[in-house]
């Protein structure tokens, strides 16, 4: 079984620092955009470009719910929270919006991060 892969705009630098983190922290490797395998973009939503995606070997999660994957990856605090999330109606579409509302504000995001604080 492969390491899933989070696929992210490696462009952007808040997207690249959350890759970063993600892969230092959780039990995934990171692809930007510009490094895909043929075979990896045939796997990608339409749009694909729009948001990370998280490529399992049986699943592609999108938007937030790749964030929350990588999550999970990471730390045990992360499996029971989304847990007891997902257990909530509208969890889903929260998720999603804040997710959206998170990649507009990227550039306002990447001010604040730092390739050095890792």
């Amino acid at each position: 079984m492969a390491k899933p892969r989070l696929v992210y705009d490696d462009d952007c630098g808040f997207c690249t620092w959350c890759a970063a983190v993600g892969q230092r922290l959780g039990d995934v490797t990171a692809v930007g955009f510009a490094s895909l395998s043929p075979d990896q973009k045939a796997r990608l939503p339409d749009g694909w470009r729009d948001s990370a995606h998280l490529l399992t070997d049986d699943a592609v999660y999108s938007g937030g719910a790749a964030v929350q994957g990588v999550l999970v990856r990471m730390s045990v605090v992360f499996v029971a929270l989304f847990w007891l999330l997902e257990k909530v109606p509208g969890y889903d579409r929260l998720r999603e919006r804040l997710y959206r509302w998170g990649a507009d504000h990227r550039d306002w995001w990447g001010k604040i991060v730092s390739r050095d604080a890792l």
